[in-house]
């Protein structure tokens, strides 16, 4: 079966919200106010992409021009339903966007992720698709759950 991976639209949010809660990458009630900008302001740099599968949202992503710097991204989230984690749609989301920013002139993607035991899947897909891991702050998150930081050059 084949995805689509596409903008995000304000008729995405159900799914949206069902990725989230699917995959627990961040509690859905956040989804509102965190995707506001994006769909009420068509000057917004922001990229929230949906992957859809037969009419079905199995996946998202969102990523943000990093301020003060010329053609730096930062993927903050992307997740696919859990039972279709680890099938494939993680990576062509990543080629997508990777791609996009691309054709667009960008430079730089990072992504951020945590050190714990939780995030292990994770960190080892980064360092699959090429993504270095160029630092870490310790107790980050909280007291010993350290931010972990890739980077892609992407052109």
């Amino acid at each position: 079966m084949n995805s689509e991976i596409r903008n995000t639209t304000r008729e995405d949010l159900q799914g949206l919200i069902e990725v989230l809660d699917s995959s627990e990458l961040f509690p859905s009630e956040y989804l509102e106010e965190m995707i506001s900008n994006y769909l009420d302001n068509p000057e917004s740099e922001e990229i929230w992409f949906t992957n859809v599968r037969e009419g079905k949202v199995i996946g998202l992503g969102y990523c943000t021009p990093e301020k003060l710097t010329e053609g730096t991204y930062n993927l903050l989230a992307i997740a696919v339903r859990k039972e279709l984690q680890g099938k494939g749609e993680g990576r062509k989301m990543i080629t997508y966007i990777e791609n996009l920013l691309t054709e667009r002139a960008n430079r730089i993607l990072i992504v951020e992720t945590s050190s714990s035991p939780v995030f292990e899947l994770t960190r080892k897909f980064y360092d699959k698709l090429g993504y270095r891991k160029e630092a870490t702050i310790q107790d980050f998150w909280k007291d010993g759950e350290d931010k972990v930081i890739y980077w892609k050059k992407l052109n």
